[in-house]
């Protein structure tokens, strides 16, 4: 049996935690793949080398937290886990092969893919504010993709930069399914539903390298990191995926998918000032960037943020 609910105080403050820990994603990521003072970034490794070991890792290490009573198996959890493999891989490219922004911004259309997953897979009330919400964002979208939209490249790095703005919307569109999924297996312990899923997503991963490339390169593959890439990916996947991960599946144990997509806006907030601290040459802001993410943001808070009562409502709270 797993541990009680928090109360929604508690809850609140593990999605601020949560969301404070995974955004040190872009400083993780930069670090191994970017020229810095602690040379880590050779061998190169390929997002998938890092969702791979970040996801084993992570999962390794939350599954000591993990009491026999709570290991139980349900089939929508095969769905969850295929979710949050894809959801991984997609992110995990769009933040290492472009710039962190862009990546956090798109994936960060989160919330508002859950209000239409809500609205119309699960036979939620629509109203207003959320349509509004709704065009806002992908107002927002676009603003970043028409912004960032190569030009003056040649064909295979136009189409490189192309593929890059829709893995980070579609990295969000994932990660709401993922974000739905933990809110109906709710009543599982957050532990076993965050360790099922960076274990089931590190072999998904593996799987597919083997399947696609055969055992010998899957062997040079999973061999390739170097002791302190290793050292740095363990870290990587306890700090920032396992621990807030975790916080992130018990805080919605108490409250909505939408109030823990407000409440996580923290995230993109704070990623893409550690890529810049990390990589200030690639990670510079554009203009199209900080405006498409400012419109995404207030298109989250007008959607989610708590109307005040019409004046002369006298109905106690």
């Amino acid at each position: 049996m797993s541990a009680a609910a928090p109360s929604v105080a508690q809850a609140r403050v593990c999605l601020v935690l949560a969301a404070g820990l995974w955004s040190l994603g872009s400083l993780f990521m930069r670090l191994l793949r970017e020229p810095t003072a602690f040379a880590l970034n050779d061998p190169p490794l390929s997002p998938l080398q890092i969702a791979f070991y970040r996801g084993l890792f992570g999962g390794l290490v939350l599954l000591v937290w993990v009491r026999r009573p709570e290991v139980r198996y349900r089939p929508l959890m095969l769905g969850m886990v295929a979710a949050f493999a894809v959801m991984c891989a997609l992110y995990l490219s769009a933040l290492g092969l472009g710039p962190a922004a862009n990546a956090i911004f798109l994936q960060n259309t989160a919330p508002i893919w859950v209000y239409l997953f809500a609205v119309f897979l699960l036979g939620e009330p629509a109203d207003r504010r959320g349509w509004q919400a709704v065009l806002l964002a992908g107002i927002g979208a676009v603003v970043i993709v028409a912004g960032n939209w190569p030009r003056g490249l040649g064909p295979d790095e136009s189409r490189s930069q192309v593929l890059i703005l829709f893995m980070g919307a579609g990295s969000g569109v994932v990660y709401a399914g993922v974000m739905i999924f933990l809110r109906v297996l709710r009543a599982e312990s957050p532990a076993w539903l965050v360790t099922l899923n960076l274990t089931g997503s590190a072999a998904a991963l593996g799987l597919f390298v083997l399947v696609a490339d055969g055992p010998a390169e899957f062997w040079r593959w999973v061999s390739a990191p170097t002791p302190g890439q290793l050292a740095v990916l363990v870290v990587f996947g306890a700090v920032q995926m396992a621990l807030p991960y975790w916080l992130f599946a018990r805080g919605l144990r108490t409250v909505s998918p939408q109030e823990a997509g407000i409440i996580t806006l923290l995230e993109p907030l704070l990623n893409p000032v550690w890529a810049y601290l990390v990589t200030p040459e690639k990670d510079t802001p554009t203009g199209p960037m900080v405006a498409g993410g400012a419109i995404i943001l207030a298109a989250l808070a007008w959607r989610y943020v708590p109307q005040s009562a019409p004046a002369g409502d006298c109905t106690p709270s």
